[in-house]
């Protein structure tokens, strides 16, 4: 070993020391005043008290107010023969909490078994990953089923510890959410999953979604190749039994996209008293309904630059007698088009525009991109028209809860060879991503305008990983005094003292 020279020199001070071995040189400590102090960090002991979730013990006040455990429990009944381990709910809540931890895998589970301190105020002790593997393959299809109606009692109790005003907000008008999302895995030998479209081997969350609290109201998991269209009206059915009944009471509606573009869906929602907007394929005879169109009959859209809107008097065969098509145009610069012709936005042009080169479409006087969607909504205004456009365009709050549950939680992968475990890992997921959904409606601010926000955001619900960032994953040590824990926080983190006093603040379950 060669001590070399300093990086920098002053009159009593020469900072970074460099100590040179064979393999290489490494900045290790400082003189002062001429004196060598070695300031090297050592590593002790491992401190049992100090846990890396202190963030946990928020989630597990919002399961104990909510019940969450119970309520699963209740729900889906006893999945042994002996009354002892483990329940349906704790296998649930334990795997959503961990993913809300930041755990990508099941092993996770272990990692998190394992911070002493972290088990303390974890909502599910001591679960391990070939407990929760084994647990989950124990369900049978109706207790599936089952986990959405004790989803919907948590929800319900949710809403009943909202202020007054806020709830009527949200039950006034209820909006149903259908969409899946595929999710890629890799491996011959994983069950219930298939090659796509994409030739991609996946799996498909199935899921409907209560837009207006970002919360899951029904959901399965299907293979890659399996139509959605199929069992979107039973999904449909399965959400609206999952609704409160205070939600159920106001005004229902349905969004879907172009994937459910059915006669069925729009049957079953007419059959249960919900008004329905599901996005219409691009197929011919919609085409030619916009020769139709006069120039006057567009009006601006919303808050959305180059749009307008129109009503044409359409209606596919075997839909319901009132439903009408409702059609966007945006207006698109010719760089914004592809010359590929598989691109998404090249799919929205004219039939006889799309067919063009790049260069001859360049001289086309206007170029437009064109949506349609059927709806029984009242459009017979176009101030109407314009609102429904506007309100079906906000569909997309259903992918942030796939992406929440995707890159938040880990639903961008299925962990195991069996579909009851990937089954259970979905539902852990979006129980997380409902969860966020959940402590934002009960602890977020309230501004002028009647926006929530919360966990240091400025506008809207914060996503799983601000939650994890600002609140879950901060590092604490877990003392107790007087007979009671105490968590010693890092300087400068507030946030989780908050929610905390909150959450306390709500009436506890019963």
């Amino acid at each position: 070993m060669v001590i070399g020279a300093a990086l920098a020199w002053d009159d009593d001070v020469c900072e970074g020391v460099i100590i040179s071995f064979e393999r290489g040189i490494y900045l290790v400590g400082s003189l002062r005043g001429g004196g060598c102090l070695w300031r090297g960090v050592r590593v002790g002991a491992a401190d049992p008290s100090v846990t890396a979730v202190s963030g946990m013990s928020a989630v597990t006040e919002l399961c104990d107010r909510l019940g969450v455990v119970e309520a699963l429990d209740a729900a889906v009944g006893p999945i042994k023969r002996r009354d002892r381990g483990f329940s349906a709910g704790e296998l649930l809540v334990g795997l959503a909490a961990a993913q809300l931890a930041g755990e990508d895998f099941l092993v996770g589970l272990d990692r998190q078994r394992a911070d002493v301190a972290g088990q303390v105020i974890a909502p599910v002790a001591g679960l391990s990953s070939t407990t929760a593997a084994g647990l989950a393959r124990r369900f049978t299809g109706r207790q599936w089923d089952e986990v959405e109606s004790g989803v919907a009692r948590v929800t319900a109790r949710m809403l009943d510890r909202l202020p007054a005003a806020w709830q009527s907000w949200l039950t006034d008008t209820v909006t149903i959410d259908l969409d899946a999302s595929d999710v890629e895995v890799y491996g011959r030998k994983k069950r219930g999953v298939a090659y796509n479209h994409q030739g991609q081997r996946c799996g498909r969350p199935h899921v409907a979604s209560w837009a207006e609290t970002e919360t899951v109201l029904a959901a399965e998991l299907v293979s890659g190749n399996d139509d959605p269209r199929a069992s979107a009206p039973q999904l449909l059915r399965r959400a609206l039994r999952a609704l409160p009944g205070q939600a159920r009471a106001g005004r229902v509606r349905l969004r879907a996209d172009a994937g459910y573009f059915a006669g069925e869906l729009a049957r079953v929602a007419l059959f249960e008293g919900i008004e329905f907007a599901i996005g219409a394929k691009r197929i011919a005879p919609l085409w030619r309904i916009l020769d139709g169109i006069a120039e006057t009959d567009w009006a601006d859209a919303i808050d959305m630059t180059g749009a307008q809107v129109a009503v044409a008097d359409y209606r596919p065969d075997w839909w319901p007698a009132k439903t009408c098509l409702l059609i966007r145009r945006v207006r698109l610069d010719i760089s914004q088009v592809s010359a590929d012709p598989r691109s998404r936005r090249r799919r929205t042009l004219r039939p006889d525009q799309r067919s063009l080169p790049i260069a001859e479409l360049a001289d086309a006087d206007a170029i437009y991109g064109y949506s349609f969607i059927c709806t029984n909504l009242d459009v017979s205004t176009p101030d109407k028209a314009v609102e429904a456009e506007y309100w079906y365009r906000h569909r997309t709050s259903i992918e942030n809860i796939f992406r929440d549950s995707k890159h938040g939680a880990a639903l961008r992968h299925l962990p195991s060879g069996y579909v009851e475990v990937n089954t259970a890992w979905m539902w852990g997921a979006l129980l997380a991503a409902t969860m966020a959904g959940w402590l934002h409606q009960l602890t977020a601010t309230e501004h002028p305008g009647g926006r929530l926000s919360g966990w240091g955001t400025r506008n809207g619900k914060a996503m799983i990983a601000t939650l994890r960032h600002r609140l879950i994953n901060i590092p604490a040590r877990l003392v107790s005094h007087a007979g009671q824990q105490i968590l010693r926080l890092p300087p400068g983190h507030v946030l989780l003292a908050e929610i905390l006093a909150r959450l306390r603040k709500l009436p506890a379950h019963p």
